[in-house]
């Protein structure tokens, strides 16, 4: 069983998608520091100042919670049942960020790729064509 599971880690397309799960984390950390340290200030100063991440609705407050109603932060170590949705929009802003650098991402490796044909000298003859036409010139 040993083997087998170093044989199955040994693969090339295991260790491919080990080192992008890596990448693909450390990118997503870049991603959402982009988002919430620049991009949603900016976004917040266009529409008033507003903090996305701090918008929610209050279900209830838990028990004995003294604290003001208004503090995301404090209603949230609380315990409180409240509905982010700021952190959501935030979070959707952060997947259409990383959608679009993927999108571009994959598309230059296309045209890359598309270029590396296009320069490929056109393959000869195989060498089973070779062989008959050897065959050909002996008969005659």
């Amino acid at each position: 069983m040993l083997k087998d599971f170093r044989e199955f880690i040994a693969k090339g397309n295991v260790i491919d998608l080990a080192v992008a799960v890596i990448i693909g984390a450390a990118f997503a950390a870049i991603v959402g520091s982009l988002t919430d340290e620049i991009i949603m200030p900016i976004v917040g100063a266009i529409f008033g100042g507003a903090d996305f991440s701090n918008y929610f609705i209050l279900l209830s407050a838990p028990e004995g919670y003294e604290g003001s109603p208004t503090d995301y932060v404090a209603l949230k170590e609380a315990g409180a049942a409240m509905i982010g949705y700021g952190a959501f929009i935030t979070a959707i802003i952060n997947f259409l960020i990383l959608a679009f650098i993927i999108f571009l991402m994959v598309r230059y490796v296309k045209k890359l790729t598309a270029k590396d044909e296009v320069a490929a000298p056109p393959a000869g003859p195989s060498e089973v064509d070779l062989l008959t036409e050897i065959r050909d010139l002996l008969k005659k």
